[in-house]
């Protein structure tokens, strides 16, 4: 079984070997084991994923070395930056190409160290290459069946958080009728509602809402942490997805900022999560 490739790049002159291995070492490639004989001497750098290329036909578009990278205009600022530290000024510029597209679906740019030898990086415009085959859910709740928990404790939050996450399922397809609210007195209650209605087999998913402020609440980290435990103990022993949408802050601000003011509404994404359990679980039980 074939377990790595590796591309074997012939390098000039020392100084040309030299800068190619600074290069790439400044870029954090992994170092390999290297060797140095009377006759020369080599450089390994490691890589994740190795691939080899085979063309016929017409020559290459692209350097017979190439690199896949992330963020590539944070990759070309770092090799300008290397190259004008290697080279004289007057040699830097025409090293380095700008940042181009290509016509295979990618972003590409070129670094010449010697007439001989060009390396190309280059950064897939596919948000989905190189990413395993994995199940993900979708974001569809047509024919799901959701209920929400919600506290009447601190309800400046928690009806902001109620209105993310109904405007969440009703944008996605929940229809109003397969929405169920349930409205308990504060935090502390919430993990026996949740488990009621997850044990009543009407619904695909549990919505949790609700908020703690440690100004008010003097046992703040003990009704957290049974909260927590209580919901999560809910979802693994009923097998229904439970979305977590329990605010623990230090301030009213800092809870109207998470419902829905400056750091999104979580509430919407509670019930996004909740959507994309159900989708998941599902999936999951036809593969099996």
């Amino acid at each position: 079984m074939v377990k790595g490739i590796t591309f074997v790049q012939a390098v000039g002159p020392s100084e040309e070997f030299t800068r190619l291995s600074g290069l790439l070492g400044a870029l954090g490639f992994e170092p390999g084991k290297g060797w140095q004989d009377d006759e020369g001497r080599g450089a390994a750098f490691l890589a994740p994923v190795g691939n080899l290329e085979l063309v016929t036909g017409r020559a290459p578009a692209v350097p017979p070395l190439l690199v896949e990278v992330t963020q590539l205009d944070h990759v070309h600022a770092a090799v300008e930056s290397w190259i004008k530290e290697s080279f004289p000024a007057e040699q830097a510029s025409s090293r380095l190409s700008a940042v181009e597209g290509t016509h295979w679906n990618s972003r590409l740019f070129t670094v010449e160290l010697s007439p001989a030898l060009k390396v190309g990086f280059w950064q897939s415009e596919n948000p989905l290459h190189g990413q395993v085959a994995a199940i993900e859910g979708d974001l569809s709740a047509v024919g799901m069946r959701f209920a929400v928990v919600t506290t009447r404790w601190n309800t400046v939050i928690t009806d902001r958080l109620l209105q993310g996450s109904l405007d969440c399922l009703k944008r996605s397809g929940a229809a109003s009728a397969d929405i169920e609210v349930v409205r308990v007195p504060g935090a502390w209650e919430v993990p026996n509602a949740a488990r009621t209605l997850a044990e009543s087999g009407r619904f695909d998913a549990i919505v949790t809402l609700g908020c703690l402020l440690r100004g008010e609440t003097a046992h703040y980290e003990a009704i957290y942490n049974e909260v927590a435990r209580g919901i999560g103990q809910s979802q693994q022993e009923t097998g229904v997805p439970h979305a977590f949408g329990v605010l623990t802050c230090e301030t009213l601000e800092q809870a109207l900022d998470r419902a829905g003011l400056k750091a999104g509404n979580k509430g919407f994404e509670a019930a996004s999560a909740a959507i994309e359990m159900v989708s998941i679980k599902r999936k999951i039980a036809v593969k099996i």
